[in-house]
């Protein structure tokens, strides 16, 4: 009989996670990671991709200077926060993620970091609630993105099935 094959993140004790990727895999997200740091680093402009990260306050046509001063006030303490999230994800990561022993913290900090690349891909591919992936056909100019986009998205499920299990 064959063994069932282990969830690519799963509760292996009260306030412990496993995380079971390839080698492969886990060298990607973190390079991925990585990435995103460099992207988030950058000085702020016009640069669309960060739009979910750092999204509209006010939608209103009439609210953009109340829109404006949010972004003024909150973008430095989003910032940090998300690079703060990055910065445990490379401690517990740079010890080789596989196999590891994770806490409940360092799983959230995981889950977040992954979110974001997932929101910054997302914005790339122009990805929507309804966008069906069955129509990307295999010769898209795009199909590799939008398989890494599946991929951040099954990791990110597992890891949120696994913190409220």
């Amino acid at each position: 009989m064959a063994r069932k094959p282990k969830p690519p993140v799963e509760r292996v004790g009260r306030d412990k996670f496993c995380i079971n990727l390839d080698l492969e895999e886990v060298d990607l997200i973190h390079r991925l990671m990585t990435e995103l740091r460099q992207l988030l680093n950058e000085p702020p402009g016009d640069d669309g991709r960060l739009r979910r990260l750092f999204p509209v306050a006010y939608h209103d046509p009439g609210d953009r200077e109340l829109d404006e001063e949010y972004q003024r006030l909150m973008h430095d303490e989003l910032l940090q926060s998300r690079l703060k999230g990055l910065d445990l994800v490379d401690d517990f990561m740079a010890g080789g993620l596989r196999h590891q022993r994770l806490t409940e913290s360092d799983l959230l900090a995981f889950v977040q970091a992954l979110n974001s690349l997932r929101l910054v891909l997302g914005t790339i591919l122009d990805v929507s609630e309804d966008h069906d992936f069955g129509e990307v056909a295999d010769d898209h100019p795009l199909v590799g993105e939008y398989q890494l986009y599946d991929f951040l998205s099954w990791v990110l499920d597992w890891s949120v099935r696994a913190l409220q299990g």
